[in-house]
């Protein structure tokens, strides 16, 4: 991975809360998208994986986090994207249609509230 992108989580109870910050792009989102699934554990119920600080994404960005979603939910974990209103990333997200398949809330006390009271299937 290159210095474009980092990545740190903690564990908080029953959830994974990982930060993402800087720039997704091509050259680094296998080895993110490597780095955030290890970070998850088979005994927590999900990820809230916080993008407030994500300065730029891609298509691969994109990828990466559908496939994350599709790999947890295999787990039987839940994904919820912790992603500011009127971020950029949030317009990127909406013009992809991400969240057709992958929950969205404003904020990370949000994200943690969804994920721990409804996960990601519930509106």
């Amino acid at each position: 991975m290159n210095d474009l992108a980092s990545y740190t989580a903690d564990q908080e109870d029953d959830i994974v809360v990982g930060v993402l910050s800087g720039e997704v792009d091509l050259s680094n989102a296998t080895d993110l998208e490597r780095l955030i699934a290890e970070a998850v554990p088979n005994s927590v119920r999900g990820l809230v994986l916080d993008l407030s600080a994500l300065s730029y994404i891609d298509s691969s960005g994109i990828r990466l986090l559908l496939s994350l979603a599709g790999s947890l939910r295999w787990r039987g974990q839940d994904l919820v994207l912790a992603v500011p209103a009127g971020s950029q990333s949030r317009r990127v997200f909406a013009m992809a249609g991400i969240e057709d398949s992958v929950a969205l809330e404003a904020t990370g006390d949000a994200a943690r509230v969804r994920l721990r009271t409804h996960g990601t299937l519930s509106p």
